[in-house]
């Protein structure tokens, strides 16, 4: 049976938007993304400029949408540890470790994907913004789970969870990274995790 019509359309929109997306990413890491504009992706294509402004308003909205996606794997990342059938605690040890190891290496190895997510944090672009919220509610679930088993003692879920995060922005957050990663009088990844536990246990 053949596919609805609509379904066609909505099949080939996305294919498009892949498409532009991947061109864009490829783009963006090679020459920065200053120096790439609308034009460049749409020639890295064979399409016209026309063409690529017929999905995405703007190099910004592009920019936008490539960085969701960036940090929708980071969340993917964050989901799978918190539904590990390990303690509260080593799921909240994992996830600190596993969301610096994806800044070090995913956004600090190549520079130029890091000035894209510089971009997207000084412009303040709500999907940052989002990222963090969901972040915040992914540690807030593993903590209310060690509350419930007496894993951990009564304590607000969600303050504790917001706690725990903003103690782990030095490892997580790139322009912190960044600056940090290097110098000797910074805490390293496994004593700040360790400390914010502690916070955590009592």
């Amino acid at each position: 049976m053949p596919e609805p019509a609509d379904s066609t359309v909505e099949n080939a929109r996305h294919e498009n938007v892949t498409r532009i997306l991947d061109a864009a990413e490829r783009l963006f890491r090679h020459y920065g993304y200053y120096k790439t504009n609308v034009a460049d992706i749409a020639k890295d294509l064979g399409m016209s400029p026309a063409n690529v402004y017929r999905f995405f308003s703007s190099k910004a909205e592009i920019h936008q949408a490539l960085a969701k996606r960036m940090l929708d794997a980071g969340y993917e990342a964050a989901l799978a540890i918190a539904r590990l059938p390990v303690s509260a605690e080593e799921r909240l040890r994992r996830y600190g470790h596993a969301m610096h190891n994806m800044t070090v290496e995913t956004m600090l190895d190549q520079e130029k994907v890091h000035e894209m997510v510089v971009v997207a944090i000084e412009e303040e672009w709500p999907v940052v913004d989002a990222h963090v919220t969901r972040l915040d509610e992914v540690i807030t679930s593993i903590i209310r789970d060690g509350i419930d088993t007496g894993e951990f003692p009564p304590q607000d879920p969600e303050a504790a969870g917001r706690c725990f995060s903003a103690c782990l922005a030095i490892l997580i957050h790139p322009q912190m990274v960044t600056q940090c990663l290097m110098k000797q009088n910074r805490p390293n990844a496994e004593e700040l995790i360790e400390f914010a536990l502690k916070a955590v246990k009592n």
